[in-house]
């Protein structure tokens, strides 16, 4: 499904400008009919894909529990 500036901006939930500087930069994949610029919706599933890895990845490191130091000695 393609989608215009206007709809990927929704989609993407970042402004107009953004889309446009990622199209200018050719880090997103467009087609240019004359009149407007068509954006394929599918290119950025993996992306979304990624991201949420990357978020558990970081999820889980938070998580792990800090492993006690052997070189600490209990004075007490």
């Amino acid at each position: 499904m393609y989608l215009t500036i206007n709809e990927t901006a929704d989609y993407l939930d970042i402004t107009e400008k953004e889309v446009r500087q990622l199209i200018f930069q050719k880090r997103i994949r467009f087609i240019h009919d004359g009149d407007n610029y068509l954006i394929n919706q599918d290119q950025f599933q993996e992306h979304f894909k990624q991201v949420e890895r990357y978020k558990q990845q970081i999820q889980d490191y938070l998580n792990e529990p800090i492993p006690e130091d052997m070189d600490v000695k209990d004075e007490d």
